[in-house]
């Protein structure tokens, strides 16, 4: 019979350019990477069933608050401190028909910047999908985006 050796494999050592190398395809091939954008992936975009039509008032408190929301979120915070991710209620000025809004970015969503782009591509999605809806919800992977005609709480 012929023997054969039993001597383990040991892999060669990693070293420096190859450690170097390998955090470097980790960090470009991560979702969420130093450059990465908001993941505005819709998970879901819900509307209400009633609409309203063409120089109804609540078009102009609508038009308001998802404005309010875009630009107020990317720098308001929950309250209890913490750190905790971006969060922001709104209700229209307009008393002939209010609108009240809701919005927030997740807290892995560090750049006001990328929070506001993920805000605009949720109001975008849900206006393609609602239209003329007088409430409408679009929860995306990094933000989600509500309103309504009625007040609510998320």
């Amino acid at each position: 019979m012929a023997s054969t050796s039993s001597t383990p494999y040991h892999p060669p050592p990693l070293t420096l350019p190859s450690i170097t190398l390998l955090s470097l395809l980790l960090l470009v091939a991560s979702p969420r990477g130093a450059a990465a954008a908001p993941n505005t992936e819709a998970l879901s975009v819900l509307c209400n069933g009633a609409s309203y039509g063409a120089g109804d008032p609540f078009a102009a408190s609508l038009a308001y608050v998802l404005s309010e929301l875009v630009s107020a979120t990317p720098t308001a915070r929950r309250d209890g401190g913490g750190g905790g991710g971006r969060d922001f209620y709104d209700i229209s000025p307009y008393p002939t028909a209010f609108a009240y809004g809701h919005a927030s970015c997740r807290p892995a969503v560090a750049a006001a910047a990328d929070c506001a782009a993920c805000l605009r591509s949720a109001v975008s999605q849900m206006g393609g999908a609602c239209g003329h809806s007088v409430g409408a919800r679009a929860v995306l992977v990094d933000c989600s985006v509500r309103y309504e005609q009625y007040a609510f709480v998320d």
